[in-house]
């Protein structure tokens, strides 16, 4: 399979990027206060960190053609990485311990409202 230009890349990069917004934006309009975008660990990324209540949403976005090819899009591996990161997030962070963690999902599709998924994986 041919690797993709430095163009592609790039579109794909900014298409990432407004899709991240939008998620945040829906976030927002349910009343998650936004934490963190695109916190950066060692152990990986976390696109979006929401809390709102007590709670403590370490969202991943997916854009994909369909919800279910979405879904499938966060694999295993991502999973776990995704929750080391969160770990390391509430070590810096020690007055949020006190806060329930969730993993959560925001899946864009096209021609159609983000869809939000709390508890998306556990």
């Amino acid at each position: 399979m041919a690797r993709p230009t430095t163009g592609a890349r790039q579109a794909a990069y900014r298409r990432g990027l407004r899709q991240e917004a939008l998620a945040a934006w829906w976030l927002r309009a349910k009343g998650y206060r936004i934490l963190a975008q695109r916190y950066k660990t060692p152990y990986g990324e976390i696109d979006l960190i929401a809390r709102r209540g007590c709670t403590l949403a370490f969202i991943e976005i997916k854009a994909r053609a369909t919800p279910e090819a979405a879904a499938h899009a966060i694999s295993p591996h991502q999973q776990a990485r995704i929750r080391q990161a969160a770990e390391r997030f509430l070590q810096e962070r020690p007055v949020l311990a006190a806060c329930q963690m969730r993993f959560d999902a925001v899946f864009c599709c096209p021609g159609r409202w983000p869809q939000h998924v709390p508890g998306a994986w556990e």
